[in-house]
Parts: structure tokens; C-alpha cells; sequence
């Protein structure tokens, strides 16, 4: 079963939405670890790690939750290296 780490970037009406907190919450059906945070930009950085079923899962129902049409754009970028990540929590 593969891994994958994925560095991801909403942009749109993403911030004081609770969209962090959604995000948390939909993070918690899976066995994922990373972080969600507000970007001084006005946008949102994912990083999330995990099976690679369940992290396409996990964005797939993001998409598909209440937050979906709050997103103008979603950019993924694969992450490569050791990975140090925690349970899925808001940062900061």
C-alpha cells in the first residue's frame, strides 16, 4: 500500500468560513496525519499524509462537502522525504 504526502492550496472565500474546523472534522474519518492553516494571502495550505486511497478519499469528500463551492481553486503538490507529521490538526 503506497503513502503520500501532499501539500495542498484552496483559494476563494476559504477564511472565516470555518473551513479549517470542516476540515479537521473530515480528516478525523480517516487515518491521516498533517495540518490545515490560514495563509496571509487569504488562502488555505493542507499538508496531508497517509494511504494514498484514503488521502484521495479524504480531498474528494472536501470537495464534495459544504465547502466545495467555497473553493475557486485547488493546487496539489506532491511532497517527497521523511515525514514528521502529527495527528491532523489546525495550525496557527
Amino acid at each position: 500500500m503506497a503513502l503520500s504526502t501532499i501539500l495542498v492550496r484552496y483559494s476563494g472565500m476559504v477564511q472565516g468560513v470555518g473551513f479549517r474546523a470542516t476540515v479537521r472534522r473530515l480528516a478525523q474519518a480517516y487515518d491521516l496525519k498533517g495540518w490545515v492553516k490560514n495563509e496571509s494571502d487569504g488562502s488555505v495550505a493542507m499538508v496531508v499524509h497517509g494511504l494514498s486511497a484514503e488521502v484521495e478519499a479524504f480531498l474528494k469528500d472536501i470537495r464534495e462537502s459544504r465547502l466545495g463551492p467555497m473553493i475557486d481553486r485547488e493546487v496539489l503538490e506532491p511532497q517527497n522525504g521523511p515525514v514528521t507529521l502529527d495527528a491532523f490538526g489546525i495550525r496557527p
